[in-house]
């Protein structure tokens, strides 16, 4: 992961930066650039993303998106570009995520975030009501949506090595 500190850097600012293969976000004036994700980063967010879309569309709770969508929060000018508004851990952006993004979604009253940690097979749900407080994952993860359980997702296949038999 590469930082840049510049002068209050803006996502209106990063929205015009170049279409690079790179991910940027500005967070607390300060750009953040990440590189492409490998085949197993992909592999986890497509997992996470089919499981979660089929208990959303069951539900007709709402929708699903994939990376890359911009997030904005306009009251402070910064934005950043989740996986399917999931976190998964690089080895490059962990301090970020656990850090800077964490504070970002808990002051713009965000009610959950979950960081997925690819090394752990295991996904850390924080959720930022009440003060922040976190739930470890490794088997199971349940869904919510504005308070209201969906389901729950198997976390075997998210976590299995692409191309690998199922567990």
């Amino acid at each position: 992961m590469h930082r840049m500190a510049l002068s209050q850097i803006t996502w209106n600012d990063v929205q015009q930066l170049p279409d690079d293969g790179n991910r940027y976000e500005a967070i607390a004036g300060e750009l953040h650039v990440t590189p492409a994700p490998t085949v197993r980063h992909q592999w986890i967010s497509g997992e996470l993303e089919r499981s979660q879309y089929a208990l959303v569309h069951d539900s007709a709770a709402g929708i699903v998106l994939h990376a890359q969508v911009g997030v904005e929060f306009p009251s402070t000018g910064e934005g950043v570009q989740p996986d399917i508004v999931v976190e998964i851990l690089s080895p490059g952006t962990q301090r970020r995520e656990r850090g800077v993004k964490l504070k970002l979604y808990d002051s713009q009253g965000v009610s959950e975030c979950w960081i997925v940690d690819p090394v752990a097979c295991a996904v850390d749900a924080w959720r930022f009501h009440g003060g922040a407080h976190c739930e470890r994952h490794t088997d199971r993860l349940t869904v919510r949506l504005a308070g209201e359980v969906l389901g729950e997702i198997d976390l075997g296949p998210v976590f299995k090595e692409p191309g690998a038999a199922a567990p």
